[in-house]
């Protein structure tokens, strides 16, 4: 049985976050990017989550109990849901689990830490945005109480040029 921690994403971190973004990418239904991004883009998107004490960036580390190897899996963050102070109260949540580590629980301990992150930090609502045909991340949102509020129709297109719904989420926090 493996071990897992989740933690502020570090400079060091960036690697194995923009190498596991950049699978979800290629393998398509989790991201709206056609093609993978560079560390540099990777970078302003971290950056961009100010203020951090607000708007974390973490990472979830695995460690082999067999070999002690700790690896980093996964990332999620709380991000701004609007630009418009109105909206200060909702956050947008995100994560992204690398391949080898799906249906493990650590998509379920990932959203489970920035809910309860959103709780603490006193914010109201969150909400996700989804690829309607991820069977996977739609059933962790219908588990934590999410309610899909929303569908766009043929909104994003894929790498392999069909188009796909995406899916709108929320939760009340308080």
């Amino acid at each position: 049985m493996q071990t897992y921690t989740i933690r502020p994403a570090e400079p060091h971190d960036l690697t194995a976050i923009t190498d596991i973004y950049n699978e979800a990418v290629i393998r398509g239904g989790a991201s709206a990017d056609l093609e993978p991004v560079s560390r540099q883009a990777r970078l302003a998107w971290v950056e961009s989550h100010q203020p951090r004490d607000r708007y974390p960036v973490v990472v979830i580390d695995v460690v082999d109990p067999a070999t002690g190897t700790r690896t980093t899996a996964g990332f999620g963050s709380l991000s701004k849901f609007h630009q418009r102070a109105g909206y200060d109260g909702v956050t947008e949540l995100s994560y992204y689990i690398a391949g080898a580590y799906h249906r493990q629980g650590l998509g379920r301990a990932m959203v489970q830490w920035l809910l309860d992150a959103a709780r603490d930090r006193g914010f109201t609502h969150a909400a996700a945005i989804i690829y309607a045909d991820n069977a996977g991340s739609i059933a962790l949102m219908r588990r934590f109480g999410f309610t899909r509020f929303g569908l766009l129709q043929g909104a994003v297109t894929s790498g392999d040029g069909r188009l796909h719904d995406m899916s709108y989420w929320v939760r009340l926090l308080r």
